[in-house]
């Protein structure tokens, strides 16, 4: 999480303890992308969705979001966690 914070990077994982960490944290940074609710799907499967979706994200994780992919949609909540 440091590095990704540092170097304004954005996590992409299936370990939902970034957002327990980030709210403990009540930091704004750094934005994470979580697929755990996909990840039976190909990788190649896995980076089409994400990609289809960086216009519509990227204001979200430029200001400090989590994103959670589900198979009925996308869910964003914007940081800190309150």
């Amino acid at each position: 999480m440091a590095l990704a914070m540092a170097d304004d990077r954005v996590i992409v994982s299936a370990d939902t303890d970034f957002g327990a960490l980030l709210a403990q944290a009540r930091t704004t940074k750094p934005s994470v992308m979580l697929v755990r609710e996909i990840l039976e799907l190909r990788p190649p499967e896995l980076v089409n969705i994400i990609l289809n979706h960086l216009d519509v994200l990227d204001p979200h994780l430029s200001t400090g979001a989590i994103v959670a992919f589900a198979p009925a949609g996308i869910r964003v909540r914007a940081l800190p966690l309150r």
